[in-house]
């Protein structure tokens, strides 16, 4: 039952952003322990730059604030060295609280465009 209402919530997500190629989308995905971040071109279907706690040089846990701003700003970085300025914020279902707003504010502090 949970994770139907989390897919209806992540689809009227999706199609509020309306994937058609205006530009690529910065989807967010939450687990226990980590937090990961994905710029994506919708149009190419392909990643262009990607960021999360599980990597080998993040330090301290991935559960946290902390961690989740750290990734934001990853991101961020990341995706301004491939020449993306402005994306669309997918916050894939989850709520705008906590590690996703965390995440978000740290990557429009980096230079990111929602």
């Amino acid at each position: 039952m949970r994770n139907t209402h989390f897919k209806k919530r992540q689809s009227r997500t999706r199609h509020r952003l309306g994937t058609h190629g205006t530009r690529p989308r910065l989807s967010v995905f939450r687990s226990g322990k980590h937090i990961y971040a994905q710029v994506i071109d919708d149009t190419q279907a392909l990643t262009v730059a990607s960021a999360s706690t599980a990597e080998k040089e993040t330090s301290g846990k991935g559960y946290n604030v902390e961690a989740a701003s750290q990734v934001g700003k990853k991101i961020a970085e990341r995706a301004l060295a491939k020449g993306v300025k402005q994306v669309m914020f997918d916050r894939g279902g989850y709520i705008y609280h906590g590690r996703v707003k965390a995440l978000a504010e740290a990557a429009r502090a980096s230079g990111l465009e929602f």
